[in-house]
């Protein structure tokens, strides 16, 4: 399952980096996303990790789920992409979340994709999320407006 969106803002490149490079940032912006704490590196991570508690909420269904994600590119102030890495030693299902901010003509623009690769509660996660879009690009307008 592949999840895009996309914003426009007339705010730099760097102003929208600093909300989408950060995932700490997310829960302010993106109501799933309840709670992002940094997590101890490990030796295989290409970068910053964080663990993220994410909840959604589908008519009287609710779930809850906690992702270890490592930022696999920074390329400031331009890309971002985050990895789901665990340490587990277990198997889990992938999942990847690009950014990408492009400035045109005193706007810059916002592209988001959002890659899950299970398939248990892919219906569900793909309903949530397309939800949940519009409000978080309002919440993020807002926040890189003001910042």
């Amino acid at each position: 399952m592949d999840v895009t969106a996309d914003l426009d803002a007339p705010v730099d490149v760097a102003s929208v980096y600093r909300w989408v490079a950060d995932l700490g940032r997310y829960p302010q912006w993106l109501e799933i996303v309840t709670r992002a704490v940094a997590a101890e590196g490990h030796p295989d991570d290409a970068g910053p990790a964080w663990f993220v508690q994410l909840r959604g909420k589908i008519g009287p269904l609710s779930r809850s789920k906690q992702l270890r994600m490592v930022r696999t590119v920074a390329d400031e102030p331009h890309a971002v992409t985050f990895e789901r890495h665990e340490t587990d030693g277990q198997t889990h299902s992938p999942w990847v979340l690009h950014a990408n901010i492009d400035h045109h003509n005193g706007t810059s623009h916002l592209a988001m994709t959002l890659h899950y690769g299970g398939g248990l509660f892919e219906p569900i996660v793909e309903r949530l999320l397309r939800n949940e879009i519009d409000g978080a690009r309002r919440r993020l307008a807002a926040l890189v407006l003001t910042d």
